[in-house]
């Protein structure tokens, strides 16, 4: 709903059919259903051949984006195949974190030893390396904040937690130093905006929210939507604030918190700790993920282009999260007529 009321203007202010997005969001979504039920259907450990496979093909395709990508904005991320642009990364964050959640748990034991977290150090640095030399740093910091989750997860001494913090906070410093799409961004966030894309945009998104005030203006009603060049991908929830309301705004947040939290209680009792690593990693991948894009859109923090799970448009996206979630759907599920996990089953026998 909220992308067929945001991109009509896009769509006709770049020459296209008024509802050109809108159609092309239905098939993503229509399509994102049946590979999430599909998915969901497979058992724990044809997830993590899945998740393995998925990461090796997908660093290939990564590589392939720095050769043959077009570059977007100073980006180069995207893959342009029969009409459809493919986004590689997106497809990486889960089949990364099943990855890492099958080395971490190699050992078969509760805590992962030193081995387990250097091979996970090695293919964190490899997939993060990929992803800098695009550059997308909003991704690496959502996915370095999951791998650092798992690794707390699976047992990391807390001496090693706290060089990965000061490693973590000197490369942040060096990107604002070196890079200048960096320091740019992060200034114009500090500053309050120097009136150039990425603060326009963030100046407008909270003038969506104020015009919108409690209960919003009514659904298509919206009009600072139509100054919005990315209404209807990374500031979709400043359309939602504007035409919905405060109100629907705070609902959204309580669902996607509901999700994280019913999705990490789901691990509580799993003795497979393969299984417990890859849910607590793709619950945190959905979680962040939607956190940054509602704090961009409130200006809480600096802009960066990142959709929110399941409404904004984006075909990569949305069969991301859904693939994401039908694996952990797939880890979570219950055969018929028994009440423990399937995955605990398969643990015992």
């Amino acid at each position: 709903m909220m992308v067929a009321t945001a991109s009509p203007a896009i769509a006709e202010r770049i020459g296209l059919d008024s509802f050109y997005f809108v159609k092309r969001q239905a098939i993503f979504l229509l399509l994102g259903v049946a590979v999430m039920f599909a998915v969901s259907l497979l058992p724990p450990v044809m997830i993590r051949r899945f998740g393995v496979m998925g990461f090796v093909i997908g660093l290939l395709f990564l590589l392939a984006v720095l050769v043959f990508g077009q570059e977007v904005n100073g980006a180069k991320r995207w893959l342009f195949i029969a009409g459809f642009s493919l986004q590689p990364s997106e497809f990486m964050k889960p089949f990364f974190i099943v990855f890492t959640s099958w080395v971490l748990a190699s050992n078969g034991q509760v805590r992962a030893d030193i081995e387990q977290f250097k091979y996970a150090s090695l293919a964190y640095l490899l997939f993060v390396s990929l992803l800098v030399m695009q550059p997308d740093f909003g991704m690496t910091v959502v996915v370095t904040c999951v791998w650092a989750g798992q690794m707390f997860i699976a047992g990391l001494p807390f001496v090693w937690i706290g060089v990965l913090f000061f490693l973590a906070i000197a490369g942040a410093l060096g990107a604002y130093m070196f890079l200048p799409h960096v320091a740019k961004r992060i200034d114009s966030f500090l500053q309050g905006g120097d009136g150039k894309a990425a603060s326009y945009q963030v100046q407008k998104s909270l003038e969506a929210f104020y015009n919108g005030g409690l209960v919003g203006t009514g659904p298509g009603e919206g009009v600072i939507k139509q100054k919005l060049p990315d209404s209807h991908t990374d500031f979709i929830f400043a359309v939602i604030g504007e035409e919905l309301g405060a109100l629907a705004c705070i609902l959204l947040v309580c669902l996607v918190g509901f999700v994280v939290f019913r999705g990490l209680k789901r691990t509580h009792g799993v003795h497979d700790m393969f299984v417990v690593y890859a849910i607590s990693g793709l619950i945190m991948q959905f979680g962040l993920q939607a956190m940054v894009n509602m704090g961009v859109a409130l200006h809480l923090l600096p802009a960066k282009g990142m959709t929110l799970p399941f409404i904004s448009y984006g075909g990569s996206s949305v069969l991301a999260i859904c693939i994401a979630m039908g694996m952990i759907l797939s880890l979570t599920r219950r055969r018929f007529g028994s009440p423990v996990p399937y995955s605990r089953r398969l643990m015992a026998t």
